[in-house]
C-alpha cells in the first residue's frame, strides 16, 4: 500500500523537507551564533552567500508542505474504500493510532511554514537583510517539527493495514460518545452559531481597527486563531450537518466528498488561508519600527490584514449559503 503514487509522493516531500529542514537547522545554529553583518570577514560573507541558498531551499520546501496538507487528506479520503469500516477519511486515519497525530501534525506545519514564508519575505524587503536571525531562529524552531511530522506520516503509512476493521464518522462524531469529537459533535446550533458569528465580529473589528490605527495587530492575530478553533467547532456540530441535511452527521471530513460537491475546500480553504494570514501579520507587527523595514513592512502587513479578512468573509459567505441551500430545518 505505501507503493501508491500518492504515499509515495507524501513520503518523498516530507523526505526532502526533513533533510532539508535539519540541514537548515544547523546551518541556522551558526547564523545564532556568528551572524554579524557588520564584519567583512569571509566567514560573514561566506556565510551571507549560505543564507541565499538556505533560504531559497527551506522556502521551496515551506511551499510543498503547504500543498501537502490537501494532498493528505485528499489522499485519507480516497484510501477510505480500502478499509473495512471506513466511509470517508476519519475511517482512513484511525486505521492506526498515528492517523491523527499525524494529521494534526501537517496542521502544525502548515501554520508555522505560512509564517516562516512570510518572515521571509519581510527580511528580503530590507536592505540590511534585518529579520535574518529572527527568521533562522524561527527554522530552527520549526526544523524539529517538520521532522516530527514526517516520522509520524512515516510510521502512519508503514503501518496501514487492510485486514483492520476500523471505526468511522458515525462512531466518532456522535454525541454518545466519551471524546472530545462528540462533545463538539453535541454543542447546540444556536450556540455553536452564535460563538461563530462573536469570534468573527471580533474578528472584524480588530482587524479593521488595525487598518484604522495602524496597531493592535497582535489581537487582530489572536482574533483569527479563536475564530480558526470557533469556525472547527462549528463546522461540526451545526454547518455539516446543513451540508448533509442530516441532522445526527456531524463529519468535518464528508463535506471534503465529491457527493457534497467539495464543499468542505470552501469551507477550510479560506479559513486556513485567513487564519495564517492573520497569524504572520501579528508576527510581523513586532518587527514595524526595524528602521529599513519602516517604509515598506507596514504596507505588506496591511496587504495581509485585508487579504486575512476577504478570506474570513469567504468563509462566512460559505456557512450562510450552506444553512440557507439546505432543506434542513435546526430552528422552529
Amino acid at each position: 500500500m505505501i507503493f501508491q503514487t500518492p504515499i509515495m509522493a507524501l513520503l518523498l516531500v516530507s523526505l526532502l523537507a526533513s533533510i532539508v529542514a535539519v540541514w537548515s537547522g544547523w546551518f541556522g545554529l551558526r547564523v545564532l551564533a556568528r551572524w554579524n553583518l557588520a564584519s567583512g570577514s569571509r566567514a560573514q560573507l561566506q556565510m551571507e552567500r549560505l543564507t541565499e541558498l538556505v533560504s531559497t531551499l527551506f522556502r521551496f520546501v515551506m511551499l510543498a508542505e503547504l500543498v501537502a496538507l490537501v494532498l493528505f487528506v485528499f489522499n485519507a479520503d480516497r484510501m477510505a474504500t480500502l478499509f473495512v469500516g471506513a466511509m470517508c477519511a476519519v475511517g482512513t486515519l484511525n486505521v492506526n493510532p498515528y492517523g491523527f497525530p499525524a494529521l494534526y501534525a501537517k496542521i502544525a506545519v502548515f501554520f508555522a511554514a505560512a509564517v516562516w514564508l512570510m518572515l521571509d519575505r519581510a527580511d528580503r524587503m530590507g536592505r540590511d537583510f534585518p529579520l535574518t536571525r529572527v527568521k533562522y531562529g524561527a527554522l530552527v524552531g520549526i526544523a524539529p517539527l517538520v521532522v516530527l511530522s514526517a516520522g509520524l506520516e512515516l510510521t502512519y503509512f508503514l503501518n496501514l493495514r487492510t485486514d483492520v476493521i476500523t471505526s468511522c464518522c458515525s462512531k466518532l462524531f456522535t454525541p454518545v460518545n466519551p471524546n472530545l469529537a462528540a462533545d463538539l459533535s453535541s454543542l447546540s446550533p444556536g450556540m455553536a452559531l452564535g460563538l461563530l458569528a462573536a469570534a468573527g465580529g471580533f474578528a472584524l473589528v480588530s482587524g479593521a481597527a488595525s487598518l484604522i490605527w495602524r496597531r493592535g495587530t497582535q489581537v487582530f492575530a489572536l482574533a483569527g486563531v479563536v475564530l480558526f478553533g470557533v469556525a472547527i467547532t462549528a463546522i461540526i456540530s451545526v454547518v455539516s450537518s446543513y451540508i448533509y441535511e442530516h441532522p445526527n452527521h456531524h463529519c468535518p471530513f464528508c463535506i471534503l466528498k465529491p457527493e457534497y460537491g467539495y464543499f468542505g475546500y470552501a469551507l477550510y480553504g479560506p479559513l486556513f488561508a485567513g487564519t495564517a494570514l492573520a497569524m504572520a501579520a501579528g508576527v510581523l507587527q513586532g518587527f514595524s519600527r526595524v528602521p529599513s523595514l519602516t517604509g515598506v513592512l507596514p504596507a505588506l502587513i496591511r496587504r495581509q490584514i485585508v487579504l486575512s479578512l476577504v478570506a474570513f468573509a469567504l468563509f462566512g459567505v460559505a456557512v450562510v449559503w450552506a444553512i440557507l441551500r439546505s432543506q434542513l430545518i435546526l430552528f422552529g
